[in-house]
């Protein structure tokens, strides 16, 4: 008989960093759906447990634990806490990303220093502290990157950098963990109608403009078409596929 590709995740253990909305939240219910016990990593674990329920609600354990990506001390400690609650680790999703917008000339060193924390910062340290728990069994690192790591948008000069940044961290974990069997990729979307990006697309121009750039399909994105390429690079059915960031851009970076 001839092997197909799987893509389901029953059994596997994930956690999901900034999981509260958006993209983060998406991809832990995507993650469920596909079988996958999460534990919900949340800046504030007393306000942003609502995603639990969903994850509950599709059969599978769902737990919040508190992880500012900005404290390095919660970061190392949620990744622990999560491998304890769901007896192992075999995913992480790192998706919490700031992208405070303006200038180069005008950038603050509060605003600099704050989206490298974030963006940089917490992701490595996040899998730093998960590759002992993934080496166990050969386990699945889905950064979250962007489109702006591989093209320039005006005022987002230190979110591209960041994000340039998370790709390339993507490669090199690839090539360190890979013979601990741990693939380590990145997945880099377009501009995601979410709360995040509500506040810019609430311009009619500015959305106008963006619908435009996304050269092949001419529309703006939904959060599952990402939560959909984070289950596929956790499945065994991309057991082969480590090191490579994957545009979910609608064609933006082709053009």
């Amino acid at each position: 008989m001839t092997d197909l590709p799987s893509f389901d995740l029953t059994g596997r253990r994930a956690l999901v960093t900034a999981a509260s909305r958006g993209l983060g939240r998406a991809s832990a219910v995507a993650l469920a759906a596909a079988g996958a016990d999460v534990v919900l990593g949340l800046r504030d674990v007393d306000r942003d447990a609502g995603a639990v329920a969903e994850v509950e609600a599709l059969g599978r354990r769902a737990y919040p634990v508190q992880m500012d990506m900005t404290d390095v001390a919660q970061v190392r400690a949620g990744v622990d806490r999560a491998a304890e609650l769901l007896g192992g680790l075999d995913i992480l999703v790192n998706n919490a990303g700031i992208a405070p917008t303006n200038l180069a000339v005008d950038v603050t060193e509060e605003d600099f220093d704050a989206t490298l924390s974030v963006n940089l910062k917490g992701t490595f340290f996040a899998c730093q502290q998960a590759f002992s728990h993934l080496r166990e069994g050969g386990g699945r690192i889905i950064n979250m990157g962007s489109q702006a790591g591989a093209v320039a948008l005006p005022t987002e000069s230190v979110y591209c950098m960041t994000k340039a940044g998370v790709a390339h961290l993507t490669a090199c974990l690839a090539v360190e963990w890979g013979e601990y069997g741990i693939t380590v990729n990145c997945v880099a979307p377009t501009f995601i109608r979410t709360d995040g990006t509500a506040p810019a697309l609430a311009d009619p121009a500015f959305e106008a403009e963006v619908v435009e750039r996304i050269a092949a399909l001419h529309r703006i994105g939904k959060p599952v078409e990402v939560a959909g390429a984070v289950v596929f690079l956790a499945s065994p059915a991309a057991s082969l596929i480590t090191g490579h960031t994957l545009l979910v851009d609608g064609g933006w970076t082709v053009r």
